[in-house]
C-alpha cells in the first residue's frame, strides 16, 4: 500500500531516486535499497570517538546516528543560501537503515539550507519502500528527515 503523493515537489536529486525506485519491482527495490548502503560514506573523520557530536535517531531498528552541518552564506548570500552537509554513523550489518541514510545523503547533501527545509515531511514514503518494509522501519527514515530539518533550522539559526 503506498501513500499518495502530496503536490509539494522534492528537491531534483530525491525527485529523481524516487522515480528510480517507482520504475522497479518492491523486490528490485530492496536491492536498489542495498545499493544505497552500501554506497554511505564513511563518517568523517572530525567525528570518529565524538559520540557527543552525533545525534540517535531513536525511531530506527538498528543504531543510526546523524549530523548536520550548515555552511557559511556566500558573501551578501542569505542564511537559507548555507550549504548543508549530512553525515551518518550506522552498522554495515544495518542495510535497510544503512539504505534509507544513504537516500537521504545523496539527495540532500549539498542542498542550501532553505531547500532541506522545504523537504515535505512525506517524502520518504515517496520512494514505493511501504511495499518492501514494514511500517516500523520506514518510521525510522521519517525520523531521519526530521531530525536532519530540525538540526538545519538550529543550526541556520546560531551559524
Amino acid at each position: 500500500m503506498s501513500t499518495p503523493e502530496t503536490s509539494t515537489p522534492l528537491p531534483p536529486a530525491l525527485a529523481e531516486i524516487a522515480e528510480d525506485f517507482a520504475a522497479v519491482t518492491a523486490r528490485e527495490r530492496l536491492q536498489l535499497l542495498l545499493e544505497f548502503s552500501d554506497d554511505l560514506p564513511p563518517l568523517p573523520e572530525r567525528y570518529a570517538g565524538h559520540a557527543e557530536l552525533l545525534e540517535r535517531v531513536d525511531e530506527c531498528q538498528s543504531p543510526l546516528f546523524l549530523v548536520v552541518e550548515v555552511g557559511d552564506a556566500a558573501a551578501g548570500g542569505s542564511p537559507d543560501d548555507r550549504p548543508v552537509s549530512i553525515f551518518f554513523q550506522a552498522p554495515p550489518e544495518a542495510p535497510t537503515t544503512r539504505g534509507f541514510a544513504g537516500i537521504l545523503h545523496e539527495g540532500l547533501d549539498g542542498l542550501t539550507a532553505a531547500e532541506v527545509l522545504a523537504v515535505p515531511d512525506d517524502a520518504p514514503y515517496r520512494f514505493g519502500l511501504a511495499e518492501a518494509v514494514s511500517p516500523l522501519r520506514l518510521r525510522g527514515m521519517v525520523a531521519m528527515l526530521g531530525r536532519i530539518k530540525r538540526q538545519v533550522r538550529l543550526k541556520s539559526v546560531t551559524a
